[in-house]
């Protein structure tokens, strides 16, 4: 029986498009490193490092990023950005070997570009052998690319490595989108706890009578607290019409 994430799924990230193909991307990094980067050509192994770190870190800040989603969007769009940035810099990495070896990407026409970049991914059907399954999953979209990734051409492999970057950043791009709209729509966690916590201060006064009302619009008004100015933790009395109305009253 095929399982589906629940939307407070804390691996709900398996399923996401963008984390497969950073998975795809942070494998096949990790690949090309240990097979092209030789002592010889980065004899201090930090070309090594930051290659596989940046692909690993693009993957991780998606994976963190959704798991974020029901708590802040805030921080879950700023972590889907750092796993933009990540791309961007192995993107960087991949373009110097090129250019190393006097070679450049391929063409956005080149029928090997259009290829890796079109080649469908598999809908995941994870069953409850959940791990096992998400790994078979990511090497069996990896192995897609094997026509570019196995062979002994670095140049090839770089090539292919740059078009699934930008592939993975479009969608990453898309994906941020979405829950930019999700937040506008329905807000953020704090926001939503905040107007939660009014709502049932609103109730108790409206249940014991003692809420006033507005005196410019007539609302009932709602317990608050200056956060700034000369009545900084000062409580009073604020129209439940605001920012529309400004009306207030002394606590008291």
């Amino acid at each position: 029986m095929e399982t589906k994430p629940s939307f407070k799924s804390p691996v709900g990230h398996f399923w996401l498009d963008s984390w497969i193909l950073a998975s795809v991307i942070e494998l096949a990094t990790r690949r090309f490193c240990l097979r092209f980067l030789t002592p010889r050509i980065d004899p201090c192994g930090r070309l090594f490092d930051q290659m596989c770190m940046a692909a690993r870190s693009a993957a991780a800040n998606i994976a963190e990023g959704h798991a974020r989603r029901s708590t802040s969007r805030e921080t879950q769009m700023r972590l889907y950005d750092v796993a933009r940035g990540s791309l961007a810099e192995l993107a960087g990495d991949f373009r110097s070997w090129l250019m190393l070896a006097g070679e450049a990407p391929w063409a956005d026409d080149d029928p090997n570009a259009r290829a890796v970049f079109s080649t469908p991914l598999d809908r995941p059907t994870f069953d409850h052998d959940l791990e096992r399954n998400v790994a078979l999953h990511v090497l069996a979209q990896t192995r897609k690319f094997d026509r570019w990734l196995a062979g002994e051409d670095s140049l090839a492999a770089a090539r292919t490595i740059l078009v699934l970057v930008a592939r993975s950043q479009m969608t990453l791009s898309r994906q941020m989108e979405r829950a930019h709209a999700d937040f506008v729509e329905v807000g953020g966690f704090a926001e939503n706890l905040t107007k939660d916590r009014l709502a049932a201060r609103d109730a108790v006064h409206a249940a014991a009578g003692t809420a006033p009302t507005c005196p410019k619009c007539g609302k009932p008004m709602r317990e608050r607290t200056a956060q700034r100015g000369v009545r900084a933790g000062k409580r009073f009395w604020s129209c439940t019409g605001y920012p529309e109305c400004t009306g207030t009253r002394p606590l008291d």
